[in-house]
């Protein structure tokens, strides 16, 4: 088989959905292993590059034999392979292309109003310890002619969370991606999360939330216009 071309990272899944009118959604493909689950009317195909899931699989095979396990016994024969593949979905996000994703649904419009999308579910890996954190994103932009298909807004937070982050970057690529694509009068974007590098390990202190803004333009030039955003989003 062909290695991933240069334009590819080591760890790029494709994952496709087909729905009963036959219709799919799909990233390019990478590698040819795949895992098919199948409902009624629902299809899903998970495509796998085979080099990553074999060198991940056997790094994570040492992993288990330096902390003392034994990685032949039957409950831990197949986890090399499913961790190889969880951490190719998990980091999917360096293989998508913001702006393609962004400009496939813009329109003209004349709304000048602010659009605001809240409660986006996050979920992403801390690149210090690889550990999850996860928690909600909001995200508003102040449209200036044209407006971005609402869906798009959740994708472009998905396409930066599923890759190795901190939060502080995270809020800022989201923004400048709408800001650069879209030139709207101004964006805004507040994540709060639970860090599991902080609950599990190190300071263990349970019930703490981390909350990171960044804002562009009316948000910035204008307390009030920022306030309203908070507002909206409490």
């Amino acid at each position: 088989m062909p290695y991933p071309s240069e334009h590819s990272s080591i760890l790029h899944p494709d994952f496709s959905t087909s729905g009963g009118d036959g219709q799919q959604g799909r990233a390019p493909s990478v590698g040819n292993l795949s895992a098919e689950k199948s409902h009624a009317g629902y299809r899903r195909e998970d495509h796998y590059d085979d080099i990553s899931t074999d060198l991940i699989g056997r790094n994570v095979k040492r992993i288990l034999e330096s902390v003392g396990e034994d990685a032949e016994r039957e409950g831990l024969l197949q986890t090399p392979e499913r961790v190889a593949k969880a951490y190719q979905f998990l980091t999917q996000g360096y293989a998508q292309d913001p702006r393609a994703i962004l400009t496939k649904a813009l329109f003209r419009e004349d709304y000048n109003e602010m659009i605001l999308v809240k409660d986006i579910d996050v979920f992403s890996l801390c690149e210090h310890h690889m550990l999850p954190f996860f928690g909600k994103a909001h995200v508003a932009y102040i449209p200036d002619g044209q407006i971005v298909g609402l869906s798009k807004i959740p994708r472009i937070v998905d396409v930066f969370a599923r890759r190795l982050q901190v939060q502080e970057r995270l809020t800022m690529q989201i923004r400048d991606a709408i800001q650069d694509v879209l030139n709207p009068k101004g964006v805004a974007v507040v994540i709060e999360a639970n860090h599991m590098c902080m609950v599990m390990r190190g300071v263990q202190k349970q019930g703490s939330l981390t909350s990171t803004s960044s804002v562009s333009g009316a948000f910035m030039e204008n307390p009030a216009t920022r306030e309203e955003f908070m507002r909206m989003i409490r």
